[in-house]
């Protein structure tokens, strides 16, 4: 078995998350927040697209974590965002978390935007 290194691009992977929070780059952020090659930031939620619109033409894919389970975002969201070249992939944060750090390692382009996951996750 021929094992390698991981290595990410500028962007950071999740290391970790619980209620409220997730661990990137070995700094607690609260949730919701944005990750990707720029940085992480807050996010406001569903209600703020210009936050994901600025990755228009610097991503490929958006990952959505919508919590617990998975939600559908609001559809209007959804076509904004795509309307602007973005594909968008919802799923839980525990799973987009995953997806992400997967997508990263292969230098993919990708962003993440997270909503908290609760307690007992």
């Amino acid at each position: 078995m021929r094992l390698n290194e991981v290595v990410y691009t500028d962007a950071e992977p999740i290391e970790g998350y619980g209620p409220g929070f997730f661990r990137i780059g070995g700094k607690k952020h609260a949730a919701p927040l944005l990750t990707g090659a720029t940085g992480t930031m807050a996010w406001g939620g569903y209600e703020d697209a210009d936050t994901l619109l600025a990755l228009a033409g610097a991503v490929d894919v958006l990952f959505v974590g919508t919590g617990d389970d998975i939600a559908h975002i609001p559809t209007a969201l959804r076509d904004v965002l795509e309307s602007q070249g973005l594909g968008v992939e919802v799923m839980s944060s525990p799973a987009a978390c995953r997806t992400y750090n997967v997508l990263l390692s292969e230098g993919r382009r990708v962003a993440l935007a997270l909503l908290p996951v609760g307690p007992g996750t």
